[in-house]
């Protein structure tokens, strides 16, 4: 499900990525909750879920009269706000935009509290790159980006952008702005997008990152949900953006770890505890060499398959 065993050299000269960043990297997200970031009701009842990510968004979720309150409330509640499992996951204002700036300023103070960073509306390699280096001169090591394809533009130039920073995570494909700058019109049945998520998650594949697909705007609407769920898990993805609790449920059952995944996990910590206590650190499975960053996405994968690692 994951292209866990892919090293990538990417742009400007980054090094491999050291074990914490690969679990982080690695780390399952199946359904990616989106909460507008100056609404703490909705922050608070977000603490009551069972997320595997949950999005703070200063961006498209917040109109701009409320970025300011988004920027003393995000900061804030990264910090003191127990979110459970949860990855902490902030959605800044686009680099275009030119308000991103105030909401990277805000976050300086907390970024050893945050996951990872999703940066919307991403068309070239300059805008992960910018804050790849903001990430580097913070020393936010632990810190991974997610980068959101909205665009023809964004679209076109994949490859770049997939090659521009080792802290890339995964790619997110955004219907609803894709289908603005094409003039496309939205479907049920998704066929005007499906090049494009195709497109998305070949990528994601080519270059070892997770890929989390669009959002259900019809978020009454199960039965589409379902269609939509089935759609992109067949295409490959690995995950699926939220904008509703209710659609948590759906989302996971039908992007939750494969059977052959959670098996081979289950043999990695076995294998792993059996050779701790020999004082061996690297060993073989299925004909793999593992070591710790494995044994990390072993049992992030049976946690999300809550199954216990005593077990």
């Amino acid at each position: 499900m994951y292209s866990f065993l892919r090293l990538r050299s990417c742009g400007v000269g980054h090094n491999v990525p050291n074990a914490y960043y690969y679990s982080t990297r690695l780390f399952p997200r199946r359904a990616m909750l989106n909460v507008p970031g100056n609404d703490l009701k909705k922050i608070t009842k977000a603490t009551t879920l069972d997320l595997d990510t949950v999005v703070l968004d200063f961006e498209d979720g917040v109109a701009l009269s409320q970025k300011p309150e988004a920027r003393k409330l995000i900061p804030n509640c990264v910090k003191e706000v127990n979110f459970g499992r949860a990855e902490r996951c902030v959605r800044i204002n686009s680099i275009a935009s030119g308000l991103q700036n105030e909401d990277l300023e805000c976050l300086l103070p907390v970024l050893s509290h945050i996951d990872s960073i999703v940066i919307p509306k991403v068309e070239t390699k300059e805008h992960v790159e910018a804050i790849h280096e903001y990430l580097e001169k913070n020393n936010a090591q632990s810190v991974v980006i997610l980068a959101a394809i909205e665009s023809a533009r964004g679209l076109l130039n994949l490859r770049e952008i997939c090659e521009s920073s080792n802290k890339l995570a995964g790619l997110i494909f955004a219907s609803e702005d894709y289908n603005a700058d094409l003039g496309a019109t939205r479907t049920p049945e998704g066929q005007e997008m499906l090049f494009a998520r195709s497109t998305v998650v070949t990528y994601a594949a080519a270059y070892g990152l997770q890929a989390i697909d669009m959002v259900c705007i019809q978020f009454k609407d199960n039965d589409q949900l379902l269609k939509e769920c089935i759609q992109g898990y067949n295409l490959g993805y690995t995950g699926k953006q939220a904008i509703h609790p209710n659609q948590l449920a759906p989302i996971y059952e039908h992007f939750k770890p494969s059977d052959d995944s959670v098996s081979f996990a289950q043999e990695i910590v076995t294998t792993w505890d059996a050779n701790q206590a020999h004082g061996k650190g690297v060993f073989e499975v299925r004909g793999k060499v593992i070591d710790l960053p494995m044994v990390l996405w072993a049992k992030k994968i049976l946690g999300k398959a809550n199954i216990s690692l005593s077990s």
